[in-house]
């Protein structure tokens, strides 16, 4: 904990020069983070750097482990493993010199298109919060800061410097602030501010949800840390609560772009759609000296805002660093850094094989060892990393698909690539002042010598006992998709090999739902999400049975036109610059129920190679229930226990049919039987008034538990 007599004493001995250098970045000189705070040598305040995540460690130059994204976190449903990786990651940054790890991302996913939806957890609260809260307890256990973002309603790619979402109070509270909430009571050191406004205002400026509600309402402690080139204004921002700006500095390059990307001297330089001005720096420097002289921003101002920044600072060993670092190897000592250990690849791997989720089996998965097989598919030479953007991470170590198979497998093993690659998109592509880069997430191996060719791919998957075919998106911060088609001829290479191979299996790589046209004509269908370095060994690993696919769906699968978003310019992408979320908390499975829409594949869905029997549930305290589980299976098996909740019936008020309300992740032994109990959360329980707040109704609530949304097994009652 941060000692507040020590900190008091350090911001008394600081010129006002000296606080203004402490709220906004600068230039790293060592070149490695992402965002620099100079620190006052004078003083004892050490540099402080905070560095991208959340699927590892970006530093400049560096590398390190490559996480799987954050959806195949979440898709575990097991909030000991996401403080696992939290852990890791909180490692590597101290060896790679860092403080601050910009992670975890917990907006909801409203929008299914969304190019940034692999770097967040779930449509549900309750679900998003959980996980957000374990990765931060494993981040900040390591002694770095963890910074959830992005403070709030920043649910679509497109136009996000720009729109504003329009949203009442109720929706913000139930469904979009809550696992924001969740992170402030996980202790996170730091919030980062969304690009987007929020009824009009930007968050950056937004006095009501960063001061009153983050702060006041909240009690949050943290610092406030904006987007980088997120700072819209000066004295609005201050006022509003804004304590960092980052980066503080103008991109290099970034002003030279401008001026020379402008095609007339008389029009104004237009940057590219979701990218912010970065040439729009330094708002906390003069401009802030200059406020506070005028009494525009009281001088208390500056004083909370360095004391809330060295708080963090302090809280984290850093005003008395002794810090040690590893280049490589483990360490027991939380304070010694460590990178590309085994133990961090063997967390890597592990999240990857929890996290996938075997949508459909037909009875060909797990993989006799001795099959012959057929890898095919347009990138099965390259490891799918993640998608594009800050998160976006340089191991030391990957593994392909067609390796992890091939080493493996007893069989014979064929591969083909089928039709054109499908190639990587990048925010960094879209940046007007970086130059173009050669690197790709991944090695294309020896596919870049070789054409593809369908009836190749036709005449493996005939020859073989069972084709796996490998199929991906391509997503990337800045940018939604345009469909959720996957790109290419995908679809028609899995239809050819369908119809050449009845053992046809499907290994989906997607950021988000994807449509999967061809589902009924193939043997078995897996989403892999984005496994990161891990790629091959863990799909080597689900697709023999080593590992019970173990991951749930934590979004909706359905066809396009059935999202609650779909077929409404004002519900997405918007219209004139705004936003509407009139759906209000219908999203995800809520919206499904409400309408009565069977989706392709519930939230929470997801097979097991074992099978499970539930007894009956009963209430063991006033917010819990048990159930007991056992595996019938002649195999040991992961299941997730989930429970919803159904409210009751309150005049004039629309709720959803039910909410999920706690779950489990145990692991069974053939024949073991365990008794499960869960907690139910309040938010399940509750809903939000605008005139008295948080309401829990009187009545009867039917605690549902299952396998999924729409799969219950057994029920019971709670009065209230």
């Amino acid at each position: 904990m941060a000692d507040d007599d020590h900190i008091g004493a350090v911001l008394a001995r600081l010129s006002r020069e000296q606080k203004l250098a402490l709220v906004r970045g600068a230039t790293d000189p060592e070149g490695t983070a992402t965002g620099y705070i100079s620190g006052v040598e004078a003083a004892g305040i050490p540099p402080f750097r905070l560095v991208d995540g959340p699927l590892g460690i970006r530093a400049e130059g560096q590398r390190a482990t490559a996480f799987p994204a954050s959806i195949a976190t979440a898709a575990t449903f097991d909030l000991d493993l996401a403080r696992r990786q939290g852990a890791a990651m909180g490692r590597e940054a101290t060896a790679l010199d860092q403080d601050a790890l910009l992670a975890p991302g917990v907006n909801i996913i409203r929008i299914p298109h969304c190019g940034r939806n692999f770097e967040y957890l779930s449509e549900d609260p309750v679900h998003a919060g959980a996980v957000g809260a374990g990765l931060i307890d494993g981040i900040q256990s390591a002694d770095i800061a963890a910074t959830v973002k992005h403070f709030v309603a920043n649910n679509q790619e497109t136009h996000r410097t720009t729109v504003s979402a329009e949203v009442d109070e109720r929706t913000l509270r139930e469904l979009y602030l809550p696992p924001f909430r969740a992170a402030v009571d996980a202790g996170v050191g730091s919030v980062m501010t969304a690009y987007n406004r929020v009824n009009g205002t930007h968050m950056s400026d937004h006095e009501r949800l960063v001061g009153d509600v983050l702060k006041g309402e909240w009690g949050f402690d943290g610092y406030v840390v904006s987007d980088w080139y997120g700072l819209e204004s000066t004295v609005d921002a201050a006022n509003a609560g804004m304590d960092l700006e980052m980066p503080g500095v103008a991109a290099p390059g970034a002003a030279e772009a401008a001026d020379s990307d402008t095609a007339d001297g008389d029009e104004e330089f237009e940057w590219p759609d979701g990218i912010p001005d970065a040439t729009r720096a330094g708002l906390f420097g003069d401009p802030l000296a200059d406020a506070i002289d005028g009494g525009e921003v009281p001088a208390g101002r500056l004083d909370d805002m360095v004391r809330r920044i060295l708080g963090q600072i302090d809280r984290f060993g850093r005003l008395d660093s002794n810090r040690t670092t590893a280049e490589a190897g483990e360490s027991s000592d939380a304070s010694v850094g460590e990178l590309d250990s085994q133990r961090h690849r063997d967390i890597a791997s592990a999240v990857a094989a929890r996290g996938t989720v075997l949508l459909d089996n037909d009875g060909v998965l797990p993989l006799d060892d001795g099959a012959d097989v057929a890898v095919i598919g347009p990138n099965i030479d390259e490891p799918k990393l993640g998608g594009g953007g800050s998160s976006e991470t340089t191991p030391i170590h990957s593994v392909t698909p067609v390796d992890g198979i091939e080493s493996r497998s007893e069989g014979a093993v064929t591969t083909a690539l089928g039709v054109p690659q499908i190639e990587s998109v990048s925010l960094f592509d879209l940046l007007p002042f970086v130059g173009e880069d050669d690197e790709t997430d991944g090695a294309a191996g020896d596919t870049a010598d070789r054409e593809p060719s369908l009836d190749d791919a036709v005449t493996a998957a005939e020859s073989a006992d069972v084709a796996v075919v490998f199929v991906r998106d391509a997503t990337t911060e800045a940018r939604d998709r345009d469909s959720l088609k996957l790109p290419g001829r995908q679809d028609e290479l899995v239809s050819a090999i369908a119809a050449a191979n009845e053992n046809t299996v499907v290994v989906v790589r997607s950021g988000g739902p994807v449509e999967l046209p061809w589902r009924e004509d193939v043997a078995a269908v897996l989403e892999q999400w984005y496994p990161g370095q891990a790629d091959g060994d863990a799909a080597a690993a689900v697709l023999y049975g080593d590992r019970d696919p173990s991951g749930r769906l934590p979004v909706t699968f359905a066809p396009e036109s059935e999202y609650p978003t779909a077929g409404t310019e004002r519900r997405y992408p918007g219209v004139d610059d705004e936003v509407h979320y009139d759906e209000g908390v219908f999203i995800g499975y809520r919206h499904f129920d409400d309408a009565d829409v069977d989706p392709t594949y519930p939230f929470g869905h997801g097979h097991s190679y074992a099978a499970f029997e539930y007894g009956d549930a009963e209430t063991t305290g006033e917010q819990t229930v048990a159930v007991p589980v056992e595996n019938v299976a002649d195999r040991p098996g992961r299941e997730v226990v989930q429970a919803y909740v159904r409210p009751p019936s309150v005049d004039g008020v629309d709720r959803p049919e039910r909410e999920l309300a706690g779950f489990e992740a145990v692991q069974l032994d053939a024949g073991e039987r365990q008794t499960v109990e869960l907690t139910l959360d309040d938010l399940a329980l509750s809903r939000y008034d605008t005139d008295s707040g948080w309401t829990v109704d009187s009545g009867t609530y039917t605690v549902e538990i299952g396998r999924s949304s729409r799969d219950v097994r057994t029920t019971v009652r709670v009065d209230r």
